[in-house]
């Protein structure tokens, strides 16, 4: 049986997916305002 490591914390397993999550937001984010033309800031009611 293989030793699984941890994958809790400061690991490049845990920060690749958090980059992998980050780009998503991100390009989840400009496709939204590209789409209702309201920035970020406007459609969470701050602007």
């Amino acid at each position: 049986m293989q030793e699984q490591e941890n994958k809790y914390g400061f690991t490049a397993f845990a920060e690749a997916w958090n980059g992998r999550l980050a780009m998503l937001g991100f390009i989840i984010g400009i496709a939204t305002e590209f789409m209702t033309g309201q920035g970020i800031l406007h459609q969470l009611g701050l602007m």
